[in-house]
């Protein structure tokens, strides 16, 4: 970067209060990583949770949040050799694992990780791609991470496994992508969500959909997986009790890895694991899906972008509307806000 950019930023000045725009310089770029120019962010539970209330006691303010961004490298690290300048991206911003503001989404120019980071098709809509960073990259860390269920890789051409990928949750940006990912990897997938998005992840690849509000999911899940084996189990979100009782009783894998932490009191059969979604960044998992998965996937078609984005607003001042939108509750969409309307959105 030979020339100053102006960047325009939403600040977290501290726990507690609204998002204040202001400037930031942009940082010298690391030899590994990208400058995306940002023409679309989208919102996830942790960033209001992170509005609210320090969660994190590593994390200093002020910070920029945010981890979905979509949109045109600006520039590139020293020892970048899949992208150039213009090149139509997705990326994972990581600022609240590192602790560092230029990481974050929430501003015109994010600075993202080489290996998190993938390109998109000339036919898909930036607000349409920045749905998927931070599901995707929490559902492969679940289902791919060592320390969770060590599943096999996804592949463009899939070996059909007859174990079952138990994902419960699957209308939310985790379970999704967690569909998705389980399909392109060969497995038959069960998902327990409502059934009035049965059609959308029936489409993503789930072979059956369980009603979340039956009053005997339990035993709907366990005669739905008779006669077959877990290969494990991808909590997104629901009641984690049932799901507990119903991975107790079925065959096969009894490890479910969550979003949320697990309570201590669980069946003893039950071994339970927290995912933290950033941490791909650290492990063969990041490159697994943003440098030899996505990039082929996301061409052909045979990965998504899913829930489908709610554009909400354009514009930094925006994201503060979007937050509150997104803390209200959301079902089988994904809160987007436009940044950069010269992009072809």
């Amino acid at each position: 970067m030979t020339k100053k950019i102006a960047n325009q930023v939403a600040w977290q000045r501290t726990a507690g209060l609204s998002l204040q725009i202001g400037p930031a310089d942009v940082r010298k770029l690391e030899s590994n990583e990208i400058l995306i120019r940002n023409a679309a962010v989208a919102i996830n539970p942790i960033d209001w949770l992170l509005q609210d209330d320090a969660l994190l006691p590593w994390l200093d303010y002020p910070m920029i949040l945010g981890s979905d961004v979509a949109g045109e490298v600006a520039a590139v690290g020293d020892s970048v050799k899949r992208f150039k300048v213009g090149d139509r991206v997705i990326g994972q911003a990581v600022s609240t694992t590192v602790n560092e503001a230029a990481q974050g989404a929430f501003q015109n120019y994010t600075v993202v990780l080489e290996h998190m980071a993938a390109p998109i098709p000339d036919w898909m809509p930036f607000t349409a791609a920045a749905v998927l960073p931070l599901g995707l990259g929490t559902a492969a860390v679940g289902l791919y991470g060592k320390t969770h269920l060590a599943l096999k890789p996804p592949s463009h051409a899939p070996q059909s496994r007859e174990e079952v990928v138990l994902v419960w949750g699957g209308s939310s940006s985790v379970g999704c992508n967690a569909i998705q990912l389980a399909a392109a990897s060969g497995y038959r997938c069960i998902t327990v969500a409502s059934l009035s998005n049965s059609g959308m992840l029936k489409g993503l690849g789930a072979e059956e959909v369980l009603d979340r509000g039956s009053p005997n999911i339990v035993e709907d899940v366990i005669e739905a997986t008779r006669g077959r084996r877990l290969a494990g189990t991808l909590h997104a979100t629901g009641n984690m009790d049932d799901c507990f009782a119903a991975v107790t009783a079925c065959e096969g894998a009894k490890t479910v890895a969550a979003t949320l932490m697990p309570p201590e009191r669980r069946p003893g059969t039950v071994e339970a694991t927290h995912i933290i979604g950033p941490s791909l960044k650290d492990d063969e998992v990041g490159p697994l899906i943003y440098r030899d998965f996505m990039p082929r996937a996301l061409a052909e078609g045979s990965f998504v972008p899913a829930p489908p984005a709610k554009i909400v607003g354009h514009g930094l001042g925006a994201i503060q509307k979007a937050l509150e939108i997104q803390k209200a509750g959301v079902s089988a969409a994904k809160i987007v806000v436009t940044i950069d309307s010269k992009m072809d959105l």
